[in-house]
């Protein structure tokens, strides 16, 4: 097992803001390039590939088929193990008023073993979808796949044996603040669930903007008065459809099994979780 004792989530809590700053620096003149390219081959490619799971989506099949929620469920079923850490770094660096602290990410696979005990708790299946309902119910984004950098943060052996989990609210979370800013190949790798189809009503839409503001990859924009969905730069995290004061924006799923199925493909591509 690694050796992260407890006061290691304060201490990341402290460093985390070079994240976002790091995030930023690469739209700055000058030294952006450089720095992209320091940072870029650690946030693409095999080493980051995740999607948010928008729990507030309509699904348009079968009435069969599950709900988007239940998707993380199903990764928790077939896990081989799983452990929730005891404080998210996020909201701790940014002192979060909205979601406890608490609310840490959710881990998953045979290396989650590696992991202390001081930092996090080893559970039993029924308490990590407990966990996730728990977070979903509080209006939190699931978010999950490959993310090689947790297995230094965590002391884990990269053996990619590592699923990620991560409960994102939008005020703290390092993706939902600095996603406008990532170069194309990091952008490329936060992944919309395939068939996530965000539709803006203008009947009810007034224009207000709200959609546009909370937008963290800046996928929406007010055109003649109606918000206007961009699907190019669109991450599917459903955050425009839970912030809009008129509910003009839906989020629709055409095909939940079909999402599922290429979710699993490029999860199972890349980690060994079972």
């Amino acid at each position: 097992m690694s050796r992260r004792p407890e006061w290691w989530l304060y201490f990341l809590a402290k460093i985390w803001p070079i994240t976002w700053i790091s995030a930023q620096a690469t739209k700055w003149p000058v030294v952006g390039g450089f720095i992209a390219r320091i940072t870029v081959p650690m946030f693409s490619k095999k080493n980051l590939n995740i999607s948010y799971i928008p729990i507030n989506a309509t699904v348009e099949d079968s009435t069969n088929s599950p709900l988007p929620g239940a998707i993380v469920e199903e990764l928790i079923k077939r896990s081989s193990h799983r452990v929730i850490i005891n404080r998210c770094t996020c909201r701790d660096a940014k002192q979060c008023r909205e979601h406890p602290v608490e609310y840490g990410c959710l881990l998953m696979g045979d290396g989650t073993r590696e992991i202390d005990s001081r930092i996090a708790r080893h559970i039993p299946v029924d308490e990590a979808i407990a966990h996730h309902r728990k977070l979903v119910a509080d209006g939190l984004i699931p978010m999950t796949g490959r993310v090689k950098v947790d297995n230094f943060i965590w002391g884990v052996r990269d053996r990619g044996k590592l699923l990620t989990v991560c409960y994102c609210c939008r005020c703290c979370c390092t993706i939902l603040n600095s996603g406008k800013y990532f170069p194309p190949e990091a952008a490329k790798s936060l992944v919309m669930l395939k068939g996530v189809d965000i539709v803006v009503d203008s009947k009810l839409c007034t224009g207000c903007g709200t959609c546009a503001a909370e937008c963290f990859m800046d996928a929406v924009t007010i055109e003649n008065g109606i918000a206007v969905h961009n699907a190019s730069t669109c991450k599917g995290c459903g955050r425009c459809a839970t912030v809009c004061p008129n509910k003009a924006v839906t989020v629709r799923i055409s095909d939940i099994n079909a999402a599922v199925g290429d979710l699993m493909g490029r999860i199972d591509s890349l980690i060994d979780y079972r």
